[in-house]
């Protein structure tokens, strides 16, 4: 062989190299731990809204992305050693929507980034710094929106036209201080706009619930404002049949009251919150330090009626309103 067809060749096996390498290397496959309160489930929406999320961006699962699911069946008390079984696995991220798993994961790792979807203001709870530097392994995308009460009250008052005290209901510390002024000062402001009065009613805790409502009862309050947090979430039941025991027409956050039996919801399109997790799994897989991510609000927002709920009250629900709900129960 000659010395020019030596060169050619070892340019040749220089160049072919890296191409068999790269063709002998699969992809790495992302983890994503995923932690919910409840059972397995193939229909899963906030966990099918995620998939959404990811194939948008490109992925694809069992090939660019796994997801490492556990199931506490109702049991929180679990939810601790699930999150560290998650470390332990050695995903890549962990996704804790429920407010127990957030508290759950936030003990157990410390190195794991961590994206919520808390229905509290994490900074007001402590979860995080500050919503725009987080700070630590978590961020996330926040599923309250307390400046659309205002609109919640326009709703109730075109429910019930004759509409003149309102109660509201809050669990204290779900909120910073500023943001419950400024909440508080935009609603009563369009309360005074309607001629309405307000009331302010807290409930700390699940056993606050009966007086609660004796003290929205003893105030003549002709309706109901619930503002959302973990703790309404979890006894929304009890929340809903004391309304509806008081004969109070109400307005919830999320459209899952609505399935449970209240009235109406205005609020954070929660799916969509999960959909766009995606973009944050995807931030951090390339690189980004979830302290660094300020934590985000939603943007979409959707409506539910119970028009069951509506005829049990002895009201009737405005078609206008009607035809602005993703969500009618007939």
């Amino acid at each position: 062989m000659t010395c020019r067809r030596i060169a050619i060749a070892i340019v040749l096996c220089v160049a072919l190299t890296p191409l068999v390498a790269d063709a002998q290397t699969p992809a790495r496959v992302a983890r994503i731990g995923w932690m919910s309160g409840g059972n397995p489930s193939a229909s899963d929406p906030t966990m099918n809204a995620f998939r959404q999320g990811m194939r948008e961006l490109g992925y694809v699962e069992g090939q660019t992305f796994v997801l490492e699911p556990r199931y506490a069946g109702g049991k929180l008390d679990l939810m601790p050693e699930q999150a560290t079984e998650l470390e332990r696995a050695g995903v890549d991220v962990i996704i804790a929507g429920l407010y127990a798993a957030l508290q759950a994961a936030k003990k157990s790792t410390t190195r794991v980034p961590i994206i919520m979807t808390p229905s509290a203001d994490p900074a007001a709870t402590g979860i995080v710094a500050s919503l725009d530097r987080p700070g630590r392994n978590i961020t996330g995308i926040t599923e309250m929106l307390p400046a659309l009460t205002p609109q919640r009250l326009r709703f109730l008052k075109q429910i019930v036209p004759t509409l003149s005290r309102v109660a509201l209901l809050w669990q204290p510390g779900t909120l910073t201080e500023e943001s419950f002024r400024q909440m508080r000062q935009a609603t009563q402001a369009e309360a005074s706009a309607l001629g309405i009065q307000i009331q302010v009613v807290e409930a700390a805790k699940a056993d606050d619930f009966d007086s609660a409502f004796s003290a929205v009862a003893n105030e003549r309050a002709e309706a109901l404002i619930v503002l959302v947090n973990p703790m309404f979430v979890g006894q929304r039941q009890q929340i809903i049949e004391q309304a509806a025991k008081h004969r109070l027409p109400t307005i919830y956050e999320w459209t899952l009251f609505v399935q449970s039996g209240g009235l109406i919801s205005y609020g954070a399109d929660v799916l969509d919150v999960y959909r766009r997790t995606a973009g944050l799994v995807d931030k951090i897989l390339k690189g980004a330090k979830p302290g660094d991510l300020p934590v985000e609000g939603a943007t979409r927002i959707d409506m539910g009626v119970n028009l069951k709920t509506a005829k049990a009250l002895g009201i009737v629900i405005p078609e206008a309103i009607i035809k602005q709900a993703v969500l009618v129960i007939e």
